[in-house]
């Protein structure tokens, strides 16, 4: 137990002055981190750009220009929609709010105004508190656009830089492993698996999501249904609590623009929407990359919440996939990927596999050995080969020794 509190201890004191390090340079990790998220998300498509024949400089621009070009589409959508829609939502809360009202008044209640208005009263108070708070704060903090912006820039620069030179960055960060190179290879491999079929995983979820609340809100002749459903498909990146927040806010104007009959409808087709993205998708999209469980995330959701907000719950379930896959191929004392049972490790057909003799089959008996003069200086195969005596087949891919001489 001595032992094991010492090296804990230590390994304690090394993650926290990690973490002051990653809060100090916070303005730099994180733009990292998402460009990280995006080249994950955008590499099948540079990939398949650059088998066609394409240079990684024009295929990594034809794929930058792409996303930008969706990104652009999906907000002027979003702008446009709003532009027309908004009048007629705050006209339509206003007739909603009236009928409450009546309806506390006259209904089974029966409150009195003064209680009412002091409600009001106070709900306007808290609202007014809240706005001169975010008001001073955007005042006082005028140079957070500047960093916004800023980050945007180094979004774009690191995604573009990842997807265009990702292998010859990865082999040049290698080198500063040693012989430990293979084990953090097999590592770092086994993360950009992980981490590609989470984003990729969860993207599909997310649009799957989005599509199907979009189409309910629009049927219902919600207003402000585009935004809404873009909302969804953004808050569906935070498990479990990201479509708690988006579903309040589009039950919210459900009910404020079309009535408390249409909000019930809707709540109950966002319930079992949600039934079947965690007991379908998830398992099936998602599922394959984490294999964790709901206890599993709602934790890591809330550590991840509570040190880091909302950056943080986003990225703790891919950050920790990421550390769960990597750890056991860095224990490992041996390459991360093992060779087959013959014909040697993947790609041996580059590497000489043909002149590996083959084996024979089980049950057919081998022809007498012949000597056999190979070059000299070479070993395993290709260099000089004992004759051996018939021996039995024992199965095929068994291994025969060149020191078992006749």
């Amino acid at each position: 137990m001595a032992a094991w509190s010492w090296r804990l201890l230590l390994l304690g004191g090394m993650i926290y002055v990690l973490w002051l390090i990653i809060e100090r340079i916070s303005f730099v990790v994180m733009p990292v981190v998402v460009a990280l998220l995006l080249a994950a998300l955008l590499h099948p498509l540079t990939r398949r750009l650059r088998s066609a024949g394409l240079r990684p400089i024009y295929a990594t621009w034809i794929t930058m220009l792409l996303g930008l070009a969706l990104i652009v589409g999906i907000g002027f959508l979003i702008g446009v929609r709003a532009n027309e829609e908004f009048p007629r939502l705050v006209l339509q809360i206003q007739v909603t709010v009236r009928n409450v009202q009546d309806w506390l008044l006259h209904g089974p209640l029966h409150l009195k105004e003064a209680q009412i208005a002091d409600f009001v009263d106070q709900l306007s108070g808290q609202v007014t508190q809240y706005r001169s708070q975010i008001t001073s704060t955007l005042l006082s903090g005028a140079t957070a656009v500047v960093e916004v912006l800023t980050s945007i820039v180094l979004i774009l620069f690191v995604t573009f830089f990842l997807l265009k030179d990702g292998d010859r960055i990865w082999s040049w960060f290698l080198r500063a492993f040693g012989s430990a190179g293979t084990r953090v290879d097999g590592a770092g491999r086994a993360a950009w698996a992980t981490i590609s079929h989470y984003v990729h995983g969860t993207v599909a979820v997310a649009a799957i999501h989005g599509l199907v609340i979009g189409v309910v809100l629009a049927g219902m002749q919600v207003p402000l249904w585009a935004p809404l459903a873009v909302l969804v498909f953004l808050a569906s990146f935070i498990p479990i609590v990201g479509i708690l927040f988006a579903g309040t806010i589009a039950t919210l104007v459900t009910f404020g623009s079309r009535g408390w009959f249409l909000a019930l409808i809707f709540v109950g087709i966002l319930v079992v929407e949600q039934q079947l993205e965690n007991h379908v998708l998830q398992p099936l999209i998602v599922g394959r990359a984490l294999e964790f469980h709901p206890l599993a995330i709602i934790l890591v959701l809330a550590v991840g919440g509570v040190l880091g907000g909302i950056a943080g719950a986003v990225v703790a379930v891919p950050l920790t996939a990421v550390i769960y896959r990597a750890l056991p191929e860095l224990r490992r004392g041996r390459p991360a990927i093992e060779p087959p049972a013959e014909g040697g490790p993947p790609g041996a057909e580059e590497a000489g596999a043909e002149d590996v003799p083959p084996h024979p089959e089980p049950g057919v008996a081998e022809p007498a050995p012949q000597p056999v003069s190979l070059g000299p200086g070479e070993q395993g195969g290709k260099g000089t080969q004992e004759p051996e005596t018939a021996r039995p087949s024992s199965g095929a891919g068994e291994a025969v020794s060149p020191q078992r001489n006749g």
